[in-house]
């Protein structure tokens, strides 16, 4: 870890992170691909059963273990494998829903083996794999810090629409629609509001505070594979806004040739209606080794006015993305991926909709055109001991808006946001004694740039946001326990010093089916633009807007969690039982300070600090799930959830 933070004193300047970490993922991007991969003729063929019906399971993951080698099996059960590297191989077999099966295989030139497998169905809720906990794949029930994983499987059962659809399903999390005029939504994890969780897309955190505002709503579930939600800060990988937790949108990759559309339609009692298309399919080259998934969601909503009163409850809303993500598997051990899509999305709220917004009494009207996408390029080594992931990731938001009550004409505003991630990870894996140890550093520059305009009301809010870090943490584990301790470095250029965040986290399963788990993390917010500062909202015929104190101090946070995982299958059916205790303090919190009326009548808040402030939380939930199906709930006994 002191290595680490040694060279991050060599480049403790923004401007000298910026250029050092470009150059570096640009050299990996361009030359490490140029590696070329000596193919043998050498294959391997099988079919996949299950083990206890000995049906034939069709779409099942083939994997060469420690390659990029992989396939799934096609609908009759069977699978090709061609021009595998010599020597003993171990082929694993995933599917959900069944324990992963690992298989030795001898792998000899100018010859083709055949192997069959049969797969045991298990607890998923159980041995489910998980990414977000450490940024590579582990058992959920190994995992340092308790991970929820909202499946495909849920998405297909419930017709989900969108990410913030999707959460409601999951114990533990409240998503609160806090405007009815425009459907602002916001995600609360371990008692903590919104802008206290991380979202990140596929483990990047590219949603700035200006896309959070809606964007639990503008990420329809076609193109999302899995959810997965860390509560508690986790792991130092993450940023110091992962306070209250993490939610890792995880979009899917080309596995097979397939071509799907659907469409959901629902009608309220007031005739009104809510219709989700999706067309989505992947397309891949016959030797695997280039693939691309495309998507495309439309989702159009009337307005919703539960008690007839003029006013709406659910806001229209008309939301269109297309996007895809490919692949290019440049050697046996390394792959580039790349990820666009693009969103187009409008929403209004308030009554009068026949008219223009400032028409009428209340109105709070967006259009938003999203541009976002990633590269990254992996490597890992022969042995599967060293990693090395170079990755950029860019969104651009551009924002048309009306928040305005009384037919004001004054209420229209303009707002533009580009965010920008570019990073590096190194891990090397080693044995420890009868543990493995993982160690992880790296470095990442974001960048934020927002300008917030609404001239009628005097409000041009022009941010540029800089933040250089690094990373270290190092993870031993074996199954009956694990420890993880590291620590991330930030230069915010908001801040005069730079803030060191630790975090630890004590995994121990004590009998099969229970796990213990300890973990305390800190982090900090700068004085900054906030999701709910850019959410100007129209309530009772006035418009509440707020500012920043000149003189905000950044706020400082300090979390501890302590929680008990207890899982039991019965069957077809599974329970899982988490009960956790959390407290967080918050030194020099923030809060709004209500400052009276402008001339224009508008309600002024003001962001500010207060002394301190705690939340704490004794949750248990239970969760059972039947035939893929999930459902539980959360008994909560909350102490002080603000004081001071």
């Amino acid at each position: 870890m002191s290595i680490i933070f040694t060279i991050f004193a060599r480049f403790s300047t923004i401007r000298g992170m910026k250029r050092y970490l470009q150059v570096l993922v640009l050299a990996l991007v361009c030359v490490l691909p140029l590696w070329a991969q000596e193919e043998y003729d050498a294959h391997l063929v099988g079919h996949v059963l299950d083990e206890k019906t000995g049906e034939h399971l069709p779409y099942v993951n083939v994997q060469v273990k420690g390659t990029n080698i992989g396939t799934v099996t096609d609908e009759s059960g069977h699978f090709f494998l061609k021009n595998l590297p010599l020597g003993k191989q171990t082929i694993v077999f995933s599917y959900v829903g069944y324990e992963n099966l690992e298989l030795p295989v001898k792998i000899e030139e100018n010859k083709t083996v055949e192997l069959k497998a049969a797969i045991r169905e298990v607890s998923q809720l159980l041995n489910s794999v998980v990414v977000t906990a450490n940024r590579y794949e582990t058992k959920r029930q190994e995992a340092a810090t308790i991970v929820n994983v909202l499946s495909p499987r849920l998405f297909e059962t419930t017709a989900v629409a969108c990410v913030a659809d999707a959460l409601n399903f999951q114990p533990g999390l409240r998503v609160e629609n806090t405007c009815s005029n425009c459907g602002k939504t916001e995600l609360r994890i371990n008692g903590l509001q919104g802008q206290y969780t991380q979202i990140l897309m596929d483990s990047r955190p590219v949603f700035s505070s200006m896309a959070s505002v809606y964007g639990l709503e503008q990420v329809p579930s076609a193109m999302i594979d899995r959810i997965e939600v860390i509560r508690g800060g986790g792991s130092a990988m993450y940023g110091a806004n992962a306070i209250a937790g993490v939610v890792n949108i995880i979009t899917k990759e080309p596995v097979r040739n397939f071509l799907h559309i659907a469409n959901t339609s629902m009608v309220n009692e007031h005739a009104g209606y809510d219709i989700h298309t999706d067309l989505n399919g992947s397309i891949l080259s016959e030797n695997r080794k280039i693939g691309a998934y495309i998507f495309a969601s439309h989702r159009t909503r009337s307005a919703y006015d539960r008690d007839r009163d003029g006013f709406s409850e659910v806001p229209q809303m008309r939301s269109t993305t297309a996007g895809t993500r490919t692949f290019f598997k440049t050697s046996t051990y390394s792959k580039i991926t790349a990820e666009y899509h693009h969103t187009t999305d409008f929403r209004r709220g308030g009554n009068r909709f026949a008219f223009e917004p400032h028409q009428a009494d209340i109105a709070e009207q967006l259009r938003h055109n999203i541009d976002a996408g990633q590269l990254a390029f992996d490597w890992f080594s022969e042995d599967n001991r060293h990693f090395v992931s170079a990755y950029s990731a860019i969104q651009h938001i551009g924002r048309e808006s009306y928040f305005g009550a009384g037919r004001d004409t004054a209420a229209y505003g303009r707002s533009t946001d580009l965010t920008s991630i570019t990073g590096l990870q190194y891990r090397f894996s080693y044995p420890c004694g009868r543990a493995k140890g993982d160690l992880s550093v790296g470095a990442e520059y974001t960048y934020n740039g927002l300008h917030d305009r609404m001239v009628g009301y005097n409000r041009d809010l022009n941010q540029q946001v800089h933040v250089a870090g690094v990373y270290a943490q190092n993870e031993w584990k074996q199954e009956q326990w694990s420890v993880l301790i590291g620590g991330r470095l930030e230069k915010h250029n908001l801040l005069r010093s730079v803030v060191f965040n630790p975090r630890a986290t004590f995994r121990y399963t004590p009998v099969q089916g229970l796990v213990l788990r300890a973990g305390y993390s800190s982090g900090y917010r700068a004085p900054q633009a906030y999701d709910e500062d850019l959410h100007v909202a129209a309530v009772g015929g006035n418009v509440s807007l707020i500012r920043l104190d000149p003189n905000l101090r950044p706020e400082y946070s300090h979390s501890a969690t302590l929680s008990g995982d207890w899982y039991r299958s019965f069957g077809k059916w599974e329970i899982n039982l988490t009960a956790e205790g959390f407290y967080t303090y918050l030194q020099d919190v923030f809060f709004l300070r209500e400052d009276g009326r402008d001339a224009a009548g508008n309600i002024l808040f003001t962001r500010t600090n207060a002394h301190a402030a705690w939340v704490g939380d004794l949750p248990a939930e239970p969760l059972y799930r039947a035939a893929g199906l999930e459902s539980g709930g959360a008994g909560r006994h909350t102490y002080a959830p603000y004081a001071g």
